[in-house]
């Protein structure tokens, strides 16, 4: 399919500009999009640190409250008179003051003594909790996060085990489960060992601030990390604390807007955080939506991955700056392409403007309209140069038309005369053929008749030889007029040239002048007859030694015009040249500068009429002192029709 150079321009500056714009544009939206990511990603990693941060902080100051109540006087003087019944009070204002929901009393051995909560319920042995025995092991404070039975919560208190009391709520995309409710409780759990005099361990005094649906702490960690931050109505950061996967304590709102208590993790989580133990910090479902998240395992004393701690930012945030710039960032892509394309049209258009006008202009001057010019178009330099030259072609082209024209009248006017004379000389030759025979017979008749010496024989064969040479002349103008058609077959020219030259460099005219052949091998063959062209050969060379009054140089050329379909075959000679004035007569019958006596006028026009029945051309170039070049174009084989 052909295309307008104008398509052709904005066909691959359109391939270009979307290509590079769709690169770019998905190039670019990927990067602010994994960027987006990455930065929330980032975030609420520092997020999580800063929750791990308040967690510790909360554990320590629960591990401090019972070691500096450990370390009062009064009851360690309890433990070692052995009357611990007057600390209930006491006990039970200290855990009341720091927020405790367990502070209990034990011996040496782990035997509780004194419950500050619930005092009617002791003589229980704790030996056996993990906690207790590293203090008792260690003689120093520890704390941990650990995760109490319903029977040691009801020691403590009723109201302790109703406030442990979860049921699961289903929950999208969580690990599938057979258990319908949590009885047990995760508890910051501190104990700090009493000692006498001599570093004697008297008792244990282990406090706990239970989790299960205890809001403060993950509150705290909200308004701090996220300043009380909402978008599209609802909170823009959570905190949460999971007892295993069970959410014992979160800000993250159901739809009715109440806390989701008893809502759990979904299985992605659960299987990296609570089975593999690893953090986890990657978008994920939290009960109804998504959210930017980073979760991590809670552990107890024993390193046990007992539930874990979470901070969530709202992805519907960045979910809408990535909307929001994709689509920025496409309409600044989409509206760089469509000036690109504005611009394109323009430049295209300017281009092929001139281009477009220079091709019609060029149409009619094909048409043949030689007036045809065009506007240099002098915005764009080589425009400009490009329809001077065109202008300057078409001028040339006039020019040189208007002298083909005049010189195609001549020609026409010269083949009208010469064919004039032709006939003419038809018509002379054969009214004075016969009579000049009647005379040359009886001359003959005459001559026998004659003594042999005396000027009566000398005037008889004088008027033979004129006799004769009339005859030839008469010969030759029946030959011109009677112009056959020449019997062709196809001949190797140079062949044809050599045969010519053996038949005239022996003869003595030729022994003063070098002859030199610049033969082309490999010619195509041409279509001649042999004898009439071997004779236009013959007359041009021995014109040529005539010319150069047998001495010289005569070189002869042979050469292929491809673009034309022919053969050429050039004689040129270092004579004394043709004058300018002879040259548009040298075709004519009977015109020789010979001197009288030396030539009849009508070699060349004879081989003239040879070569153009022979569908070729004989032309001359020549300059008066210059030598004179004959050219003889003929058809190849093949292109004679």
């Amino acid at each position: 399919m052909r295309l307008s150079l104008r398509t052709r321009l904005l066909g691959s500056f359109l391939i270009v500009l979307i290509t590079c714009g769709a690169i770019a544009t998905v190039v670019g939206v990927k990067m602010i999009g994994e960027g987006i990511v990455r930065q929330a990603q980032d975030k609420v990693r520092l997020d999580l640190n800063a929750a791990h941060w308040a967690y510790e902080e909360a554990l320590n100051d629960v591990r401090d409250a019972v070691r500096h109540t450990a370390g009062r006087f009064f009851v360690e003087r309890a433990l070692e008179v052995g009357d611990v019944g007057g600390l209930a009070a006491a006990l039970e204002d200290i855990r009341r003051r720091e927020s405790l929901d367990v502070l209990t009393l034990t011996d040496s051995r782990g035997r509780v003594l004194l419950r500050a909560r619930n005092p009617t319920v002791k003589g229980d042995n704790q030996a056996g909790r993990p906690i207790l025995a590293k203090a008792m092991a260690e003689k120093q404070a520890v704390a941990s996060t650990e995760i109490v039975t319903r029977e040691e919560i009801l020691r403590e208190g009723e109201d302790l085990a109703v406030r442990a009391h979860l049921r699961f709520v289903p929950t999208p995309r969580a690990k599938a489960t057979d258990k319908s409710k949590e009885t047990s409780a995760m508890m910051f759990n501190a104990a700090a060992p009493i000692l006498g005099e001599r570093g004697k361990l008297l008792g244990v005094l282990y406090g706990g601030r239970l989790l299960n649906r205890g809001y403060g702490l993950v509150d705290r960690i909200k308004e701090t990390v996220y300043l009380g931050e909402t978008y599209g109505g609802r909170e823009m950061g959570t905190a949460t604390i999971f007892q295993g996967d069970l959410r014992i304590s979160t800000n993250v709102r159901t739809e009715n807007g109440e806390r989701a208590i008893g809502t759990r993790v979904s299985v992605e989580v659960y299987d990296r955080v609570l089975v593999e133990g690893r953090p986890w910090i990657e978008r994920a479902f939290v009960v109804n939506d998504w959210y930017i998240t980073a979760y991590e395992p809670i552990r107890n004393i024993s390193g046990e991955v007992i539930g874990i701690l979470y901070v969530g930012m709202l992805e519907r945030k960045f979910t809408d700056m990535k909307r929001n710039a994709v689509l920025i960032f496409l309409g600044i892509s989409l509206a760089g392409i469509a000036l690109s394309v504005a611009i394109c049209c323009f430049l295209s258009r300017t281009l092929t403007r001139p281009v477009n006008a220079l091709a019609l202009a060029a149409q009619r001057l094909a048409a043949g309209n030689l007036r045809e010019r065009v506007n240099p178009d002098d915005s764009i330099a080589e425009f400009e140069t490009l329809g001077r030259t065109f202008n300057l072609m078409a001028s040339s082209i006039e020019e040189r038309n208007e002298d083909l024209r005049q010189r195609a009248q001549e020609e026409v006017m010269k083949s009208e005369r010469l064919a004039m004379i032709g006939q003419l000389a038809a018509g002379v030759a054969h009214e004075i053929n016969n009579p000049l025979g009647g005379i040359l017979l009886f001359s003959r008749l005459l001559l026998r008749k004659a003594p042999a010496e005396g000027v009566e024989r000398e005037n008889l064969e004088r008027i033979a030889r004129e006799a004769e040479r009339c005859q030839k002349i008469v010969q030759g103008l029946l030959e011109f007029a009677r112009q056959r058609e020449p019997k062709t077959e196809p001949l190797d020219v140079n062949g044809l040239v050599e045969k010519s030259v053996a038949l005239l460099e022996n003869q003595a005219v030729f022994h003063n002048i070098e002859i030199v052949r610049q033969l082309q091998s490999g010619l195509p063959p041409v279509r001649v007859d042999l004898p009439q062209m071997q004779q236009v050969f013959v007359n041009i060379i021995m014109n040529a030694a005539e010319a150069m009054e047998g001495k010289g140089v005569l070189s002869i050329s042979t050469a292929e015009v491809r673009e034309a379909g022919r053969v050429e075959v050039s004689f040129t000679d270092t004579g004394p040249g043709i004058s300018e004035e002879n040259l548009g007569r040298l075709f004519e019958p009977f015109f020789t500068t010979k001197e009288v006596g030396h030539g009849t006028g009508l070699g060349l026009s004879i081989s003239h009429g040879i070569v153009e029945r022979h569908g070729g051309t004989l032309s001359v170039r020549s300059r008066a002192g210059e030598g004179a070049t004959f050219v003889i174009s003929l058809p190849r084989a093949e292109e004679k029709t």
